[in-house]
């Protein structure tokens, strides 16, 4: 029989605090399921803890205002029509740069996870060779990757290569802001190494985030610990005015070619 403890934060353990502290998540998932809720009539976490081993989705969704709700769609449906009319003008010169350095499909997508993770299709610009999928495993984009084409360093650096995801905004699939997608393979492994991985998937991927705008992609475990602590910070702490501190910092990024 499960046995749940529900506690406020004046009686959570130290550890389980440092959550909300944006410090590493050192809870041993293989012992105790977590459920960690954010409160936000009384500004406070409360803390379910079972002491059976089966894993469980662990959620830190917070409530969040009607006003943030329209306001989180509204900047969805504009900069997703902004995005299309932008995506169609640059569409013939793209294509062609790309075709020209390296011959193949202009669009690359592949499955990832969205909202409850739910599978979906996203899209991209090609920026890397035609058979750099078909190793048969799975391997992180790195700096200086040598599967990355000519042109695909300035998409990649611009972020251009992102823009035909603005068709997964307006079909809802992703959001402008939230969490990056992940391929359903990483997902799995992350989810049994790293505590309340799960939770990200509480709200829609985005184009953009505050993940995005604070951590370079990375390609260890320990990486992937610190993009989760922007996402939970994210999905705790939303707000209109974080999302546009989030899409100014994001145009710099495009503007100054920070990206990868």
């Amino acid at each position: 029989m499960q046995s749940e403890i529900e506690q406020s934060v004046s009686g959570v353990p130290q550890k389980a605090l440092q959550v909300a502290a944006r410090e590493p998540l050192p809870i041993e998932t293989s012992k105790v399921a977590v459920h960690l809720d954010y409160v936000d009539s009384q500004q406070s976490y409360h803390l379910v803890i079972s002491n059976h081993t089966d894993e469980a989705p662990i959620s830190i969704e917070r409530s969040v205002s009607h006003l943030y709700t329209y306001w989180a769609r509204m900047i969805d449906i504009i900069f997703g029509f902004l995005g299309m009319v932008i995506l169609l003008l640059v569409l013939p010169v793209v294509s062609l740069l790309i075709y020209l350095d390296s011959p193949g499909p202009i669009f690359y997508s592949q499955e990832r996870l969205g909202y409850r993770k739910r599978l979906f299709r996203m899209y991209k610009f090609r920026s890397m060779h035609p058979d750099s999928g078909r190793t048969g495993h799975l391997i992180w984009a790195k700096a200086h990757d040598s599967r990355v084409i000519r042109v695909g360093r300035f998409l990649r650096a611009t972020h251009l290569d992102e823009l035909p995801q603005v068709w997964n905004i307006l079909r809802g699939d992703m959001s402008l802001i939230g969490p990056r997608p992940e391929m359903p393979a990483f997902s799995d492994k992350f989810e049994k190494v790293i505590p309340f991985y799960s939770s990200r998937f509480t709200v829609k991927p985005g184009l953009t985030g505050w993940t995005q705008v604070n951590h370079n992609y990375g390609n260890t475990v320990d990486d992937e610990r610190i993009k989760l602590q922007y996402d939970l910070d994210y999905i705790k702490n939303r707000s209109c005015i974080l999302d546009m501190k989030i899409i100014v910092r994001t145009i710099g990024e495009v503007v100054f070619g920070h990206g990868r």
